[in-house]
């Protein structure tokens, strides 16, 4: 059980104010804490801080005061604030506990059933999944990294029967208690190296998901990422796997190999086993496939019962802007990836789409982050009809692929949205999917692919 935590009268500190932190503060509040909340930005560079004065929240902002790290009874720290902050050092030596927003959460809930999901790729839909399948069978609250902390399902008073997060490695350092009934990592690749010393440190962070599972817990690792087996290994509970190949014991494993629909094989210790498939375009490509048999694993061992699963497989909507299908439109998908804003995020995006005939007129640019646009190249033969280019980093985009393909730049999105649709036939897909950054013509990703799906919807 998670260690009691009385709040009441109590000084709590909390560090950040992004979302996390704004729902940290209204929670400690709402338990009769004396709450200050700082951050080394000033009002307006923070986005909403709605409810923080109404529930007595002390702002320090525009820079942290040592002493309100060591006077605090708790610190709490939002995920963006990294605990080598020499205030926070000094609070700990001093035997102040310091403990993430999802901890704060976790340990002023009722235990409830949680599956955790981390890993550096393919968090958010393995979570979006996994709570979407979960939810066919019992009250479940998703959330995390994937948009709404943990501390809000405690303020909004909902009841709740299972909890599914999506815990990225920063959240992950700041859990003492936390209890995963079932944890899974689905990948660690190099990430946020200016936060940590090397990959190794990385992927000590996501392993302390594993940390507190006990037997008869369920521990899930990507059968091709040693790392996450290891994990998974070192937890005291039920270790299974996902992968491609023949069907395996405690495994889900991808049987059919190819571009066609996927069919998953999860087989138990004793051999028995269950089949699903997985045939939504929301979960098109090897990428999705692999998350797909994590949910599954995730789902069935929280008891959603096998029909139950095979029915969210096949009505799953995805998430926006991931390979996100807009519309279709005289015969042509049009699918807004503009989450992909990076070079890696790209190639997994155009390799959910088969090869074997020129079909994806890409729509590529925008702020990029200095990486050449080459190791795309070998995903364009077959594959890519067309190119349009958009934003700062255009030239960038046709030094490194114009040779292959008939490019256009078209400067904006709005511009690339007609060319691409003057150049697409029947059975063609147009595909944004930057491998940039978007704050050269917008103020995110998200606000991008909005804009793409508008423009593709007024097509006529």
């Amino acid at each position: 059980m998670p260690t009691p935590l009385e709040l009441r009268g109590r000084n709590v500190l909390v560090v950040g104010l992004a979302r996390s932190g704004v729902a940290a503060a209204r929670l400690a509040a709402s338990r009769g804490a004396r709450v200050r909340a700082t951050d080394r930005r000033v009002a307006t560079e923070l986005g909403p801080l709605a409810g923080l004065e109404e529930a007595g929240v002390e702002l320090a902002l525009g820079g942290h005061d040592a002493a309100d790290f060591t006077r605090a009874d708790l610190v709490v720290v939002s995920p963006g604030v990294p605990l080598a902050l020499p205030e926070i050092g000094e609070a700990r030596r001093q035997g102040v506990p310091v403990v993430a927003e999802v901890e704060l959460a976790w340990r002023l809930l009722p235990e409830l059933p949680l599956v955790g999901i981390t890993g550096t790729n393919g968090k958010s839909t393995t979570t979006a999944l996994a709570g979407s399948l979960l939810r066919r069978h019992r009250r479940t609250f998703v959330g995390g990294n994937l948009g709404t902390p943990l501390s809000e399902l405690l303020l909004s008073g909902r009841a709740a029967e299972a909890v599914v997060l999506e815990l990225s490695s920063f959240q992950l350092e700041g859990i003492e208690d936390l209890h995963a009934t079932v944890a899974a990592c689905l990948n660690v690749t190099p990430d946020h190296l200016d936060r940590y010393r090397d990959l190794e440190a990385y992927a000590a962070a996501k392993a302390r998901l594993f940390a507190n599972q006990r037997p008869g817990d369920l521990a899930v690792a990507n059968a091709r990422d040693p790392r996450t087996v290891a994990m998974a290994a070192s937890s005291p509970g039920e270790a299974w796997s996902f992968g491609f190949g023949p069907p395996a014991p405690r495994a889900a494993r991808d049987v059919s190999g190819g571009d066609g629909p996927c069919e998953i094989v999860v087989t138990s210790s004793s051999g028995a086993a269950e089949r699903y498939r997985v045939s939504a375009r929301s979960l098109r490509g090897r990428h999705n496939r692999e998350n797909a048999m994590a949910a599954v694993l995730c789902a069935r061992r929280l008891g959603v019962p096998a029909a139950e699963i095979q029915a969210g497989l096949d009505t799953f909507p995805g998430l926006p802007h991931r390979l996100e299908l807009v519309r279709e439109h005289g015969g042509v998908e049009w699918v807004n990836d503009s989450k992909a804003t990076n070079v890696d995020s790209t190639q997994v995006g155009l390799a959910a789409f088969p090869a074997g005939r020129p079909h994806v007129l890409l729509i590529m640019g925008g702020r990029g982050k200095g990486a050449p646009y080459t190791p795309l190249r070998p995903l364009f033969a077959g594959r890519v009809k067309a190119l349009f280019t958009v934003g700062e980093d255009a030239p960038a985009v046709e030094r490194d692929l114009a040779d292959l393909v008939p490019t256009e730049r078209a400067g904006t999105l709005a511009a690339a949205v007609v060319q691409a649709a003057a150049a697409a036939a029947p059975g063609d897909v147009v595909l944004l999917s930057p491998a940039c950054a978007s704050y050269d013509q917008f103020r995110s990703y998200e606000e991008r692919g909005d804009a793409f799906r508008r423009l593709a919807v007024e097509l006529r």
